[in-house]
C-alpha cells in the first residue's frame, strides 16, 4: 500500500475514533442557552401576564420584557463533543453540572424549588412596586411549614396568622424563632394565632385578618445538628411573610421559574398603576430579583439573557448591579445596558429613556 494512502487511511481511522469517542464520553458538564422572553405589559398564551382588578389602570405601550435561561435537565449527561461545540458556540454556555443542580439535586427537587422562588418572587414584586407608588400593603407574619411530628403539628397550620408569642407582638420572622427560644426545652409557649382560613377571607375581603385565638405548644429540644453546642427549645415550624393588598393583582406565566423576573413585574405593575407610558414606547428588557423594599439583587445567566434579549428585539437592558462587569464583558451589538441597584433606580432611568435622554443612563462597566 503507497505510503499516501496508508496515511490517509490512518488519520481517517483516527478521526472516526475521535468522533466515535466524543459521542460515547459523557462529561460532567451542562449547558445553559438564552431562553424566550415575555412582555410584562402583554399576554402570554391569550391571557395578560400582570391582570389588575379593583384599582384604576392606564394604558401602556411598548415593552418590558423578563428574560429567561433554558437549562440541560439533571439527569441529561453531555458528551464530549456536545461540550465543546457549547464551548466554542457564541449563543450558549457550558458550565459544571453541579452549578446547576449542587448536592446531587434531582429535577424534580429543581423544579420545585424554582416554583417557589418564582412566586416569591411575585409577591415581593407586588408589594415593592405598591411601595414605590406610596399604596399601603398589611404585612403579616405566617406559618410557612409545620415540620411533621414536631409539638406544633396538629397545632399550627400553614397560613395561620402569628399575633403573638407569648403576648409579644410579632412584626417579622425573626422575631417568632427569638421569642420561643428564650424558654428552655420542654416548657411551653403560647402563640396568639387567626386561623389559615380566616386569615384567607380576610384577605380576599381586602382587609388584615383581626382577633386571633391562644394555642399552647410544649416546646421540644432542637436535633443536634440544630442546637449549635446547647440545648434549644423549638416547636417545628417556619415563620414567613404574607401580605394584604388593597386590590387585586394576578401574575399569569406558566413554565417559568426562579426569582430573577421580579424586577420586570414590579415595573409592569407600576407602569399600569400611573397615567402616562413608563416606557416611551420602547423596547426594554431586563432582570434582577426584588425584595419587598425593592432592592434590587444579582441572578445567575446574565450574558445568555442579554443574547435572548436581543433577539427579541430589546434595545436597552436593565442590569443588576452585581452583575454589571459580567455582562459589560460580552455585550450584543445594538443592546444598552442600564445599571440599576433598586426599583427606583430603574422607574428613573426608563423616564430617562422614554424621554429620549439616554446620556443621562447609568452604564455598566467591566471594571
Amino acid at each position: 500500500m503507497p505510503r499516501r494512502t496508508a496515511t490517509m487511511l490512518a488519520s481517517t481511522l483516527i478521526l472516526i475514533a475521535l468522533f466515535c469517542a466524543g459521542l460515547l464520553i459523557k462529561v460532567p458538564y451542562s449547558e445553559m442557552s438564552p431562553g424566550p422572553t415575555v412582555n410584562t405589559l402583554g399576554e402570554a398564551r391569550g391571557e395578560p401576564v400582570l391582570r389588575i382588578a379593583g384599582r384604576k389602570t392606564y394604558p401602556t405601550s411598548g415593552h418590558l420584557n423578563m428574560t429567561t435561561v433554558r437549562v440541560t435537565g439533571a439527569d441529561y449527561r453531555m458528551n464530549l463533543g456536545q461540550a465543546v461545540w457549547g464551548w466554542l458556540a457564541h449563543d450558549s454556555v457550558v458550565v459544571p453540572h453541579d452549578t446547576l443542580y449542587p448536592d446531587g439535586k434531582t429535577e424534580e427537587q429543581s423544579t420545585q424549588e424554582n416554583a417557589e422562588e418564582f412566586s416569591q418572587s411575585q409577591e415581593s414584586a407586588k408589594v415593592a412596586a405598591l411601595k414605590e407608588l406610596n399604596i399601603p400593603v398589611a404585612t403579616q407574619v405566617v406559618v410557612s411549614t409545620v415540620v411533621k411530628d414536631s409539638p406544633a403539628e396538629g397545632k399550627l397550620h400553614a397560613g395561620d396568622v402569628i399575633k403573638a408569642v407569648d403576648g409579644t407582638a410579632v412584626e417579622e420572622p425573626g422575631d417568632v424563632a427569638e421569642l420561643v427560644t428564650k424558654h428552655q426545652p420542654g416548657e411551653d409557649v403560647t402563640f396568639t394565632i387567626v386561623p389559615a382560613k380566616e386569615a384567607a377571607a380576610a384577605e380576599k375581603a381586602g382587609r388584615a385578618p383581626e382577633g386571633g385565638r391562644k394555642v399552647t405548644i410544649t416546646t421540644e429540644k432542637a436535633p443536634a445538628a440544630e442546637k449549635g453546642g446547647k440545648d434549644r427549645a423549638i416547636v417545628g415550624i417556619r415563620a414567613g411573610t404574607d401580605h394584604t393588598f388593597p386590590f387585586e393583582i394576578d401574575i399569569k406565566l406558566a413554565d417559568v421559574g426562579g426569582p430573577s423576573a421580579g424586577l420586570m413585574f414590579s415595573l409592569g405593575i407600576i407602569d399600569k398603576l400611573t397615567p402616562g407610558d413608563l416606557t416611551g414606547g420602547k423596547f426594554v428588557a431586563g432582570t434582577g430579583t426584588i425584595d419587598d423594599a425593592g432592592k434590587v439583587g444579582p441572578i445567575g445567566g446574565i450574558t445568555m439573557k442579554l443574547v435572548g434579549a436581543r433577539d427579541a428585539g430589546a434595545r436597552y437592558f436593565l442590569t443588576p448591579d452585581e452583575n454589571c462587569a459580567a455582562a459589560a464583558a460580552d455585550i450584543p451589538d445594538g443592546l444598552t445596558l442600564v445599571r440599576v441597584k433598586s426599583l427606583d433606580d430603574a422607574r428613573k432611568s426608563l423616564e430617562h429613556i422614554s424621554a429620549g435622554k439616554t446620556d443621562a443612563l447609568p452604564s455598566c462597566s467591566k471594571g
